[in-house]
């Protein structure tokens, strides 16, 4: 665990490593060709889908190919867009707006209804057979508290017919006085009471509330990427690490090591899992999760409160969605991974920011990981250092797949975009 972390965080954010033999990532002197603004692992193509949609956030894609994509501020008066490519060219010539007056992060697709989720509530209408959905939206689970920090939705199904939302706590470590330096952590922390986790929900049952759900695990700041493994039959998640420890606690962290802690965690989620937030983090020089500075910690100490994630990726690379594919399309040897959208993170700054890519996780069937990650697509920033997120041409931060095995991908800046990447062989 220690020396992957290590090999993780030592890299150069544009580096790519091999994970296999046979996975190959982004190479990092590949250029970026100029029309679609990124760069692919050897053996796909891509083609900027649709262009001008709006803030594009989580998607989703119907077996008749219409992608629908949430937005996250409305676009026109509509919070969500369907987009279908009639000619088969690679880029959406039909764009049907809907949820009007609406906003919001998640989308998916689940036994014959499009499922959208705003910060406060998640509702459906019947998927149609082409278009974007009409009447009036059947709400599933009302109310959900609004604190306005990480206050988006996104969720996933599982097979059995249960709904998973992230509900992300509004606070950086659960501080009694909020984002306040020399302010002590609340132990235990009663955010975790109704935040800072994932909540388990009927996906068919209209008009639920927060305490209809179940607390299917705690500890997760929050957890933007969030996606059901159909292969290993299990949850996983990807969650935003916590932020300003050099501004708050300047004797123990320096600007470059707060601009790289704490890693960002990707983990397997049990029910009854407590991931360790606010309590620890994951320092990749230290064994074990170490115990936030709020809560008495020197940067070295650890706590035995919390899991151990799979993988630790570089600090505030900010993961915002995390994608299992389903179809047979892609090599055999990328079928039962992972792909993750990192979207970087104002933190890191004074010092340059880093992430915007898609990587790809190497896993068995059994929902281990098998090899190092790779690059998946890099470019998205565009040249040179970026120093601040405002700054980055695309920020990668959908995924979805369709019924054809092609890899969506959405990014909310320069007016929105959407790319559709297909695997051509080697």
């Amino acid at each position: 665990m220690k020396r992957q972390l290590l090999a993780i965080l030592m890299m150069s954010a544009a580096m790519a490593v091999p994970a296999q033999a046979d996975i190959t990532g982004v190479a990092e002197d590949a250029p970026i060709p100029a029309d679609t603004g990124i760069k692919l692992a050897p053996g796909f193509r891509a083609t900027v889908f649709a262009d001008g949609i709006g803030a594009a956030r989580h998607m989703a894609v119907s077996d008749n190919g219409w992608v629908y994509v949430a937005l996250m501020k409305p676009e026109e008066g509509f919070g969500a867009v369907a987009l279908y490519d009639s000619d088969g060219d690679g880029k959406a010539d039909e764009r049907v707006p809907f949820a009007r007056g609406m906003s919001g992060t998640g989308m998916g697709i689940n036994d014959g209804h499009l499922y959208f989720a705003e910060d406060e509530r998640i509702m459906r209408w019947p998927l149609p057979e082409g278009g974007a959905p009409e009447g009036e939206a059947e709400m599933i689970v009302e109310g959900f508290p609004n604190k306005r920090q990480h206050s988006a939705k996104p969720f996933t199904f599982d097979s059995d017919g249960h709904l998973y939302v992230n509900i992300g706590a509004p606070s950086n470590a659960c501080m009694e006085k909020m984002r306040t330096k020399g302010s002590p952590g609340m132990d235990p922390c009663p955010i975790l009471e109704e935040f800072g986790g994932v909540w388990r929900f009927d996906a068919d049952k209209a008009g639920q509330t927060q305490v209809d759900g179940m607390r299917y695990a705690t500890g997760i700041r929050n957890a933007m990427a969030i996606d059901w493994n159909p292969h290993a039959g299990a949850l996983y998640i990807a969650q935003h690490g916590r932020d300003q420890l050099n501004s708050f606690f300047p004797d123990m962290y320096t600007e470059q090591q707060s601009a790289e802690l704490p890693a960002e965690e990707f983990h397997r989620v049990e029910e009854g899992a407590d991931i360790g937030w606010p309590y620890g983090y994951v320092d990749p020089d230290i064994e074990g999760r170490v115990l936030m500075p709020e809560y008495g910690g020197d940067g070295k100490a650890t706590t035995d409160r919390g899991q151990e994630p799979l993988i630790a990726f570089p600090g505030h690379w900010a993961p915002n969605d995390l994608l299992f594919p389903r179809s047979e399309v892609l090599p055999a040897e990328m079928r039962t991974g992972a792909f993750i959208a990192f979207h970087g993170s104002w933190n890191r700054a004074p010092k340059p920011q880093a992430g915007y890519r898609v990587v790809f996780v190497p896993m068995d069937e059994a929902g281990a990981v098998s090899g190092d990650w790779v690059t998946f697509a890099d470019g998205f920033a565009g040249e040179g250092p970026i120093m601040s997120p405002r700054n980055a041409k695309h920020r990668p931060t959908g995924l979805a797949e369709g019924a054809d095995g092609a890899i969506y991908i959405s990014s909310l800046m320069s007016g929105g975009r959407v790319w559709k990447v297909v695997y051509e062989g080697q």
